[in-house]
């Protein structure tokens, strides 16, 4: 498959700018694999598809507040600052983004905080626009979590904050409600659309869902720039997959119970750690797994995904999963019918 397969033209109303006023209301399209039917439903409908036994995969990852603002020394220019990931506890190191990255260099000092409460050192440029930064702080780990978090704000996707603020909503609604694991820059967004209430009618059907644990990171919404698909490198993040959901979903398995992987994360977790036999095995370590057409899935039938920006990663796995001319079709249909596009937009159940 070549990159240009999986360009078409996505009107900019269509890109969701905030989420429905209930998780669970949003606009949900049905593809059904084996006919090519197309149905549109509302999201918490997706009960109707599933019975006792069936098994959902949820990723619990917890998106941080990690866009912060601070300021140069000396000449007082302001810069935002994107972090990444914790390299190291002891010594405060983070991998981090910054823009503008031309002002910065190594051995220069940032400030963050109405009272410049926090201090940053560059020690290291990693990338163009990356840097490795020390942070200045006295006191424990927690405590110094708590202050760093304390001053950033949710990371909304890049393509949202180019035409919105951040609002207050954002941080519990880009927030699954059963993350757990504190990890990701970017929200597991088929998860969004779960409500308590839908979790809740999920069991008293007799559904059974379990969690595994992968960081979203900003290589989900990194350009690809080459035509060849298998030339693309991920980025690679950080997961962690538990015995407890490995024996429910190898149980689900063994019995043919249907089981759905919520979102691309999910699903690339599950494919990063099967086996030859096509059971799960508990992982911990990383994961750089470029799922796109063709590809033979291995554990999951059904899967829960939203509607993907033109080119994206997750647009290739949704082909993958789907059929490529099926979802394309799907998706021309989205856009004749005005679906919501992005992390805030509507749900795709594919089965």
């Amino acid at each position: 498959m070549k990159l240009s397969q999986f360009k078409f033209k996505l009107p900019d109303e269509l890109i969701a700018l905030h989420p429905a006023k209930n998780r669970d209301e949003s606009r949900m399209m049905v593809i059904h694999r084996e006919t090519g039917e197309i149905e549109h439903r509302v999201f918490k409908d997706i009960i109707e598809y599933f019975g006792d036994k069936d098994v959902f995969v949820f990723n619990d990852t917890k998106v941080f507040p990690a866009r912060l603002y601070g300021n140069k020394e000396k000449t007082g220019a302001k810069i935002e600052v994107f972090l990444l990931r914790e390299l190291n506890e002891e010594n405060r190191l983070w991998d981090v983004l910054v823009d503008p990255a031309r002002k910065i260099r190594i051995g220069n000092k940032l400030y963050f905080g109405e009272d410049d409460s926090m201090v940053a050192e560059v020690i290291d440029n990693t990338t163009s626009r990356g840097r490795t930064l020390r942070f200045l702080f006295d006191g424990s780990h927690e405590e110094f979590k708590e202050a760093l978090f304390a001053l950033g704000e949710t990371p909304i996707p890049p393509y949202m904050k180019e035409k919105r603020d951040a609002e207050a909503d954002d941080e519990a609604r880009y927030q699954n409600i059963f993350a757990k694991n504190e990890g990701a820059v970017v929200a597991p967004a088929a998860g969004l659309h779960f409500s308590r209430e839908l979790l809740k009618r999920m069991e008293i059907k007799g559904i059974e869902y379990g969690f595994l644990t992968l960081h979203s990171g900003l290589g989900n919404f990194r350009e690809i720039d080459v035509e060849d698909l298998t030339k693309h490198k991920m980025d690679s993040e950080q997961m962690f997959v538990g015995p407890e959901v490995v024996k429910l979903v190898n149980e689900a398995k063994d019995r043919k119970s249907r089981i759905c992987a919520v979102g691309t994360s999910v699903m690339r977790g599950i494919e990063s750690t099967v086996s030859t036999d096509g059971h799960l095995k508990p992982y911990t370590g990383w994961t750089n797994k470029f799922i796109f057409p063709p590809y033979e899935f291995s554990v999951a039938d059904s899967m829960v995904t939203n509607f993907h920006t033109p080119m994206s990663t997750m647009l290739m796995m949704t082909a993958a999963f789907g059929g490529y001319d099926l979802i394309m079709e799907a998706y021309n249909q989205a856009i004749k019918e005005g679906y919501r596009f992005g992390a805030y937009g509507d749900a795709m159940l594919i089965i």
